[in-house]
Order: C-alpha cells, then structure tokens, then sequence
C-alpha cells in the first residue's frame, strides 16, 4: 500500500511515500517548467535538416546559462554527459547528442529539465525535420493526443491505472503499440520520484490520485511492436523491430478539481503538426 505525505514534512528525498505539495510549491514547479517550455518553443526553428545534435544540445545549455545561470538535470546526472536527450527516428528515449546531422523526413524527440530555485521543470515534444511521411505524421498525431487523453483522466478521485487506460486505448486503436519500459514519475523537487506513471493499465487500479501530486505523463508510442533495447552505451533505448518511435511530455500537478500542466508552451507550439498548420 503507497502512502501519502505532505511536501513540508518530507524529506528532499526518495523515501517510498507520494509527496502532496501545496499551492506556493505549484508556482515553484511552474517557473521551472516555464523556462524548459520556452527553450523547446526556440528550438523549433534550430531543428532543420542539417543540424546537429550536439549543436541541438548546446542551444539547451546556453539557453539555461543566458536566461538565470540555470543547467538542466540531465547534465552529469548518473554519468550523462549533455542537457538534452535527443532521439532520433527509432529511438525511443534517452538519445544521445552527437555530430550526425539530421536530415529530411527525420522525426527527433528533444527531452529537457532545468531545475529552478530546487524544482524541477521536465518536458519533452516531438519535432519534424523538413517535410515528413504520413506514417510519421500520423505517429505523431497519435502520440499527442495519448498524452492528452492521459491528461484528461488525470484528475482527483481517478488512479493511476485510469491514465494508463486512457493512453493504451486510444494507441492501440490507432494500431500502434505502447511502450512498457519506460514511465512517467513523481516530480517536484526530486527528478524522479513516487508514483511511477504506467502508460498502459486498466480502470481504477494502481494509485489514487490526490491533489497535490506532481508527475510526468510521457507516453512512448511505437509503429511497430512495443519491444525495446537498450544499446551498449547504456542509455539509448530504441524499438527492436526498428520501427518509428514517437513520446510527448508534460509535468502535471493534481488540483482539486482537475490538474494543472506546468510545461504549457508559450508559444502555442507543443504539438509541431498543428502548430505547422496554423503558419
């Protein structure tokens, strides 16, 4: 049985428990997850074809540097050597930055978390590079709205299992298939905390949520079979059958009549396809 516990009384540590934060620590997550929003809305125009990914990385952490002195979690976190994650067509999560450059129909995950005054800000959008295929269009297209629908069964009274569903419903409808590796997590002044957030599962099992919780939904979404592996450098998952991979990701907290996403672009630029088709 997970317990609960107020913030102010826990420990800035893992201990096993669901922190419920008070609305002053909400403002907190929000200045965090406001700076990592705005440098994904400026990366919009940096992802063309011919970039690279290490040059894709160094805007990330020139961007924290110019806009408070902030880095992003990532940085030197468990060995990891870049402020961004960058992951390019069939990988699935954690891809390094290096000098290949991206070309055209390419489709990149960039997934970046700066920490403000001990919060934590963590989010991650799909970008096209150039003019895409439509089975990546569409893989996008499905991706964004699992999260969305994630997000709108995110609400008190509901579990954890109930978000799972609302995602794993929808992909597989849509003939796509669902990442079982990899979840969201407790956020807040921790990178990665309780509850995990399971991207699959069935109605009104797993968690109770409550307001006060914070957390990442962040759904992975495959073409292909929901198989992963993870490569020799230890951090590049990709999809066995090498199919194309596809993840959005916002930072939530629970309110009492819903939730509140922390990680809104300012910009109106969050889901790349629409944002493409209002120019």
């Amino acid at each position: 049985m997970v317990g609960y516990i107020e913030a102010s009384a826990a420990p800035v540590k893992k201990t096993g428990q669901i922190k419920l934060y008070a609305p002053e620590d909400f403002e907190g997550m929000r200045k965090a997850s406001q700076l990592t929003a705005r440098c994904l809305d400026e990366l919009v125009d940096i992802v063309v074809p011919g970039v690279t990914t290490a040059e894709i990385d160094r805007f990330v952490y020139e961007f924290g540097m110019n806009n408070g002195g902030y880095h992003a979690a990532t940085l030197n976190y468990r060995g990891y050597k870049y402020s961004s994650c960058t992951s390019i067509n069939h990988v699935v999560c954690h891809g390094m930055p290096g000098p290949k450059p991206l070309k055209e129909g390419d489709i990149i995950n960039i997934d970046v978390t700066f920490i403000v005054d001990g919060w934590y800000g963590d989010s991650s959008r799909m970008y096209p590079v150039g003019k895409l295929k439509r089975a990546a269009e569409r893989l996008i297209e499905v991706t964004h709205e699992s999260l969305m629908r994630g997000i709108e069964a995110a609400k008190p009274g509901n579990t954890t299992g109930d978000i799972g569903h609302a995602i794993q419903s929808f992909a597989e409808a849509e003939r796509c298939s669902v990442v079982r590796d990899f979840c969201g997590h407790g956020l807040g002044r921790l990178f990665h905390d309780e509850p995990n957030i399971l991207h699959y599962g069935k109605p009104g099992t797993g968690v109770e949520l409550k307001p006060g919780m914070i957390f990442t939904i962040e759904p992975m979404i495959n073409l292909g079979k929901p198989d992963v592996k993870v490569l020799k450098d230890g951090w590049t998952a990709v999809t066995r059958d090498k199919s194309l991979s596809a993840q959005f990701e916002h930072s939530i907290g629970i309110t009492k009549t819903g939730n509140d996403v922390f990680t809104l672009s300012p910009k109106d630029l969050f889901n790349p396809l629409a944002a493409r088709q209002a120019e």
